[in-house]
């Protein structure tokens, strides 16, 4: 993707996960929830995760909801934080980097997971 910058291809990545299913997955009348897991908080990059939400229709607190987790960079709570969202039964996780790809992989076969590597 010559010239396209990472906040724009997250911005994609946004669409990418308003475009799953997830009218399908949650519960009729229910706001789906949609997981947002990073390595760190990074502002500019989860404005265009919201940005591209947004151009597909689901905003934050209106029609969807959003759970952000982040592990300030402490591998080893990959599980933890990864079992709290697939207890709350989330209907997609989406993520930014490989080893967050690969640990929401190893805790749920069920759950879409969205990433970017």
């Amino acid at each position: 993707m010559p010239g396209m910058r990472r906040r724009d291809f997250v911005g994609l990545l946004g669409s990418a996960a308003a475009a799953c299913p997830i009218a399908a997955i949650a519960p009729r009348n229910a706001m789906p929830v949609i997981a947002y897991f990073d390595v760190a908080e990074q502002p500019q990059v989860l404005a265009a995760f919201y940005r591209g939400l947004a151009d597909n229709g689901y905003f934050a607190g209106q029609n969807a909801t959003i759970e952000f987790r982040s592990n300030a960079g402490r591998y080893d709570r990959f599980p933890e934080l990864l079992s709290e969202l697939v207890r709350r039964e989330v209907a997609v996780i989406v993520t930014i980097n490989t080893p967050a790809a690969l640990a929401a992989k190893t805790a749920t076969t069920t759950i879409p997971i969205v990433f970017l590597t």
